[in-house]
Formats: structure tokens, C-alpha cells, sequence
């Protein structure tokens, strides 16, 4: 009897187990915002971003997904300038930066606490690759609110680049906005 449970308990013992560890690897969401119209004039809709909405749900995260050699993402476009759709200075430096230079934010789970800021990153879309040095967190916590410029969290998979980004891509100005990329980090 004892070798039966034995036999039979193991097995379900390391099913759970690689349960439990691929349940670790996913990111699901942390909670929700209920958001607010901004006061007016309080929200910087400069390339194209979006507004909070009155009593609109805004899901957030902690996490984003595993970081890997190919780490796929959303691209987006975001002003690191002074009165730019950014909002206040960079997390990393509080400084704000030239859109001229390539620059992002990371969504919370990848910024991971600031263990990236002023690291580089390489990003790979549109056929092109380029360089890139981590200086904010696109925020996956919070939103709608002053601090985050009454935009909604960011969703966790989003790497928000400057315009140098987007041109060392080679993207047409035109197209501008988001574009699937994939993301690694520098040696």
C-alpha cells in the first residue's frame, strides 16, 4: 500500500510543480483603476496619447512578461522634452532628454525597480536594429492621475521610445504610434 501512494503521489507531485512554475513565468494583472476626466487642458495628447476616461476600468501590473534574447513588445512613441506627452523629468536621472536622442521607458516589470536605468537596450523592428538607453518607466501601476499626465497605466509590454528610436528604425513618419519590436538587453 505505502509503495502505491508513493507511486501514484510523485507523479502529481511533479505536475504541480511544473505547474506552480510555469504559473511563476506569467504576468497577469495586479488590479484596476477606475479613471477620471482629466481637468481641462491637464492632458498631453502629443503623439497621439490617450486620456484618462470618467469611470472607465484601466487594468494594471507589477510584471511584465520574461525578458529573453528576442523579448517581444509594443513599441510606442513618447517626448522625453520638457512639456512633451512624458510628463514630469525621467526616473532615472530626473532629467529630461532630446528626442533627438534614442531613449525609452520600460513598462514597470522590465524597468524592474531601476536595475536598467541608463543601461542600453537593443531593439529589433521594421527590418532595422538600434541602440537605446533605458532613462524611465513607462508606469504599469498607477495612471490617471497628475504624476502620470491623466494618462492610463501603461500595458506591460511596452517599450516607449523617443523619435530617434523610431527613425533609426526607419519607420515612416506617417506610421509613427506603435509597432510590434522585439527587445534585448545590451552585453
Amino acid at each position: 500500500m505505502k509503495k502505491q501512494v508513493c507511486s501514484t503521489v510523485f507523479p502529481l507531485l511533479c505536475i504541480l510543480l511544473l505547474f506552480l512554475s510555469a504559473e511563476a513565468q506569467t504576468c497577469r494583472p495586479s488590479g484596476r483603476i477606475q479613471g477620471k476626466n482629466p481637468p481641462p487642458g491637464q492632458c498631453n495628447t502629443e503623439n497621439d496619447s490617450d486620456c484618462c476616461k470618467d469611470g472607465k476600468w484601466y487594468t494594471t501590473y507589477k510584471c511584465s512578461p520574461p525578458v529573453s534574447s528576442q523579448t517581444k513588445a509594443t513599441l510606442t512613441l513618447n517626448s522625453f522634452e520638457p512639456g512633451g506627452d512624458g510628463g514630469a523629468p525621467s526616473e532615472c536621472d530626473n532629467q529630461y532628454h532630446s528626442d533627438d536622442d534614442p531613449v525609452v521607458a520600460l513598462s514597470t516589470g522590465w524597468f524592474n525597480h531601476k536595475k536598467r536605468c541608463l543601461k542600453y537596450i537593443n531593439i529589433h523592428g521594421n527590418g532595422k536594429s538600434v541602440r537605446a538607453k533605458v532613462v524611465d518607466e513607462c508606469d504599469s501601476t498607477m495612471g490617471c492621475d497628475s504624476d502620470h499626465d491623466y494618462q492610463p497605466p501603461c500595458p506591460n509590454n511596452i517599450v516607449d521610445a523617443s523619435k530617434a528610436v523610431w527613425k533609426a528604425l526607419g519607420v515612416p513618419e506617417n506610421k509613427w504610434g506603435e509597432m510590434d519590436i522585439y527587445w534585448s538587453d545590451t552585453d
